[in-house]
């Protein structure tokens, strides 16, 4: 197993796809490209995170490589039923099978007004210890040392980095963060949108509101803001947004998930 240097050499095995994750691997902007091989590959794995995409010929051998060597992945996405056999054959049951929702990358489809409203109206229900406010210093060390939170902030491994690369929105109750809608990952010109609410303050339209602010802020960045649902609740949140819908495919999760 080869960790690719050359990212456009293994391109030709995700074909025309439109995951905002994969690209961020290709382009090189965050994490790794492994492949079979260092020249014409033609099996390859995108792993950024939590996440692991396969692509190309179904490699069995490939696939008990890579579990080797990134015991952290826990979340396995299969191009084809071959490959979702090869992961059953490989994990066992230490992975269980679910279905995820992707959406359709289709750049400037809301209107910015009617989000800035909705945020608006959210925040006029709210009691006065509640404040929306971008993703700070302050927040994104909170973040790092509360597990609810983590993925906001968590591929980023300082807050100088967070702030060069990242962005986030965040809805505070006295100071301490609620919920709030981050880059997962960041790329060139595109994020992967990772929402979370505290279990407490679910319910009050925060996600929304946090997920549609963040939505206006990639929109006068020039930044896309990628969204993958990882359950019917978030696909519900992403719909009543304006995101359409593209398909269902399954994805294999840790047990411990």
């Amino acid at each position: 197993m080869f960790r690719l240097e050359d990212t456009l050499k293994s391109a030709p095995l995700f074909g025309k796809t439109t995951n905002t994750m994969v690209q961020i691997c290709l382009e090189k902007s965050m994490g790794t490209i492994y492949t079979d091989k260092a020249e014409k590959p033609e099996t390859a794995a995108a792993c950024l995170g939590d996440f692991c995409f396969l692509a190309g010929k179904t490699d069995q051998s490939f696939l008990e490589e890579l579990k080797a060597a990134c015991p952290d992945i826990s979340i396995l996405v299969p191009p084809n039923k071959d490959w979702a056999a090869a992961i059953e054959t490989v994990y066992g049951n230490q992975t269980r099978r679910i279905i995820r929702y992707s959406f359709l990358k289709e750049p400037h489809i809301w209107n910015l007004d009617e989000l800035e409203k909705a945020v608006a109206e959210i925040a006029v229900h709210l009691p006065k210890e509640f404040e929306i406010r971008p993703i700070d210093e302050e927040i994104y060390q909170y973040a790092r040392n509360h597990p609810w939170a983590e993925d906001w902030v968590s591929l980023f491994p300082s807050y100088g980095e967070f702030a060069q690369k990242g962005l986030g929105v965040a809805v505070v109750n006295d100071h301490i963060p609620v919920a709030g809608a981050s880059s997962y990952c960041a790329g060139r010109t595109a994020i992967e949108i990772q929402i979370d609410t505290h279990p407490d303050f679910r319910r009050r339209g925060l996600a929304f509101m946090c997920a549609a602010a963040l939505i206006v802020e990639c929109e006068k960045r020039g930044i896309y803001p990628g969204w993958d649902a990882h359950n019917l609740e978030s696909k519900a949140l992403a719909e009543k947004l304006g995101y359409r819908m593209d398909k269902e495919y399954t994805a294999y999760i840790s047990q411990e998930m």
